[in-house]
């Protein structure tokens, strides 16, 4: 079983209800969701917009593989009414996201899937809620506990 950190964040529609379904839909699709972060408002990052975000971290526990659980997101993504994802860091506004930020304490950089997510220690957004859940895991590149790195 594979302990697994993700990221979650809306700015479109019923922001708590979108968050809500996203994580219905893991446990469903994903596994067994042990923690569950606080929701977070937070302004947009990368992009200007008028709508803020409502972001927040879940734990799921897993036998799925990381490809097998990236695929799965994209699922929920397109389920949920996201039609199109970030391409070379242009952002907009979206009805949900889904990163995969840790996978155990496993290391990949594959063309699709880079985990740890490369730029979840420069989010506030992530970092937070994942601290709340998770500050003492350890980040399996910097090897220092995330609460550390904040």
């Amino acid at each position: 079983m594979a302990t697994v950190y993700l990221g979650l964040g809306t700015n479109l529609g019923n922001k708590e209800e979108n968050l809500n379904t996203a994580v219905e839909k893991i446990k469903e699709k994903i596994g067994e969701v042990t923690s569950l972060s606080s929701f977070i408002e937070t302004d947009p990052w990368g992009f200007e917009s008028e709508n803020g975000f409502l972001n927040a971290v879940l734990c799921v526990e897993t036998q799925l593989e990381p490809h097998q659980i990236l695929s799965i997101l994209k699922e929920i993504e397109i389920e949920m009414g996201r039609t199109s994802k970030s391409v070379n860091r242009v952002y907009s506004d979206r009805i949900i996201d889904i990163d995969i930020l840790l996978y155990d304490d496993r290391i990949m950089n594959t063309k699709d899937l880079v985990i740890p997510h490369p730029l979840m220690t420069e989010r506030d957004f992530v970092m937070k809620p994942l601290i709340e859940i998770a500050g003492d895991t350890i980040h399996p590149v910097t090897g220092k506990k995330l609460k550390d790195l904040i």
